[in-house]
């Protein structure tokens, strides 16, 4: 296999190095190096003005975007590494065995927390699912768009640093930290061939029409060699498996998710008590008889004719996908103690900005935050459905019962759903007037540069992915190689743009901007 420029400068810094060989954070500076590239990319510095779930504009600057988010996951991550390192590994054998003969890495779970939003498109995961939905039936990219993938290929291939002709060049022990889907949409090597509705599949996969689909990825065709290089690194982890700091990243993504979401609401002031009380008390008071309910539909998205239906909607829902670890009491107690502790605690008081009020939310996050930090258990074994280390019973079923809060009573609202009908518009209008914009004989010379380059570099990636691994492709004849670089390059170029950028760029293409100067500044 051929190597490119960007192969011999990664393997001349530092050779992928194997779990055998991972020292201790203090001990090994190439990881912070990893972490200081991170963090010195004008794509971390990017999330400050991409939206968490809804936007400073609608509320205040003090809602979470998704850099403080990012920030705060890597605190939380370091926090879970550190305490896995004092009291699991080596102590618990199913940590011992050859996973995590090193030790949880804390330099490369921050690294890895730091690095696992950079792939997030202009307007949250809203952006991520239009963009997923051009690239496929729009653009013809069988994978699609991704966010976990996106960040992959901003670290290895789209970001820059000295020394390297593509990407950041981090230790193959950060990338595959960052993988949370070990794999690309194509399933490769994960032994899945046999899959049926008996199969337990790994967190992220499902069957659709009898066979896997991969519906989460961590990484593009395109960079399916340099995942697999960084993975095999890691050769005592299964095909499908997180790697330890991977693991440890991933639950302080959950746990940030769940707590600070309803920080955001909270501040706000859209969470309504009531409706969140009614609902609680509901399932609480109606458990047993909406368990009886007959009512497939509930299974989905909960038919929320009474109250408590959303409640019951979940409880069946992590029975059918988790049903390693769902129980009904721990679900129960969960709900009692979210309703106690956030619906007839914090919400029973209106925030009004004032110093009382934000030493209540302090204190509501800090408790749930050390709570969930000291939650961290071995996962059993032979459990595709979660990583290595997991949260324990109770602390899982009660960050499910917390993200609950957020999705259930605000992103179902309308009037977030009609703004983010509008935000749709404009992503799918970017990506068609600069489609049309580089096929334009008599104007493509204006392109943005920056536009160009992600062309040039997703179509070298395609003709390099077409003489290794034409099967990926399947077989895509030569002249078409060029149709998906120039989509490729479209996505990557749409999906790097701030909330603000974004909007301002589908003015422009529209005759309609009184900022001119400024955008010219960011293409």
């Amino acid at each position: 296999m051929s190597t490119t420029a960007a192969d011999d400068a990664r393997l001349q810094r530092r050779q992928p190095e194997t779990l055998d060989e991972i020292q201790l954070a203090d001990h090994n500076p190439d990881y912070r190096i990893d972490l200081e590239r991170v963090r010195f990319s004008p794509y971390f510095s990017r999330l400050s003005a991409v939206t968490q779930v809804i936007s400073q504009a609608g509320a205040s600057p003090l809602i979470h975007n998704r850099l403080t988010h990012s920030l705060k996951v890597t605190a939380v991550a370091r926090a879970i590494a550190v305490a896995v390192d004092d009291t699991l590994v080596g102590s618990t054998p199913a940590l011992s065995a050859g996973t995590s003969p090193g030790g949880c890495d804390a330099v490369v779970v921050q690294a890895a927390a730091s690095a696992h939003d950079l792939g997030h498109p202009p307007f949250g995961h809203l952006g991520e699912n239009v963009l997923n939905r051009i690239a496929r039936e729009t653009l013809g990219l069988k994978d699609g768009f991704e966010g976990n993938a996106q960040t992959y290929r901003i670290l290895a291939v789209l970001d820059v640093c000295d020394g390297a002709e593509e990407g950041l060049n981090l230790t193959a022990a950060v990338r595959n930290a960052t993988a949370k889907y070990p794999w690309t949409p194509a399933l490769e090597g994960l032994g899945l061939d046999g899959a049926d509705a008996t199969t337990e599949l790994p967190r992220g996969i499902r069957l659709v029409d009898g066979r896997p689909v991969a519906r989460k990825y961590s990484a593009y065709f395109l960079e399916h060699d340099d995942l697999l290089e960084a993975r095999a690194a890691a050769p005592n982890v299964a095909p499908s498996e997180q790697s330890l700091e991977c693991s440890a990243m991933d639950i302080a993504d959950d746990i940030a998710y769940s707590i600070h979401d309803v920080d955001d609401f909270y501040r706000a002031g859209i969470l309504s008590q009531v409706a969140v009380s009614r609902e609680f008390t509901g399932w609480l008071t109606n458990a047993s008889a909406l368990r009886r309910l007959d009512a497939p539909e509930l299974e989905v998205e909960g038919i929320r004719n009474h109250a408590g239906e959303g409640l019951e909607a979940l409880r069946r829902r992590m029975h059918r996908d988790d049903p390693w670890i769902a129980d009904d009491d721990a679900f129960a107690a969960a709900v009692r103690v979210v309703s106690d502790d956030l619906v007839e605690g914090l919400l029973s008081t209106v925030f009004d900005g004032s110093i009382a009020a934000e030493r209540r939310l302090s204190t509501f996050t800090s408790r749930w935050i050390a709570h969930f930090e000291r939650s961290i258990v071995a996962a059993p074994p032979d459990t595709p459905r979660t990583g290595i280390i997991t949260l324990d019973r109770r602390a899982w079923h009660e960050v499910k019962v917390l993200k609950f809060v957020h999705k259930h009573f605000i992103l179902n609202r309308p009037d977030i759903a009609m703004y983010q009908r509008g935000l749709s518009r404009v992503l799918v209008s970017l990506v068609e007037a600069f489609t049309e914009w580089l096929g334009d004989d008599h104007d493509s010379k204006r392109v943005p540069r920056r536009l160009v380059e992600m062309v040039e570099l997703a179509t070298h990636g395609y003709q390099r992915l077409a003489a290794e691994r034409p099967y990926l492709l399947d077989d895509t004849a030569a002249s078409e190689l060029r149709r998906l670089g120039r989509g490729r390059g479209v996505i990557d170029y749409v999906a790097s743009l701030s909330d603000g950028q974004a909007i301002a760029v589908a003015e422009a293409l529209n005759g309609r901007t009184d900022r001119l100067w400024d955008i010219g500044q960011s293409l």
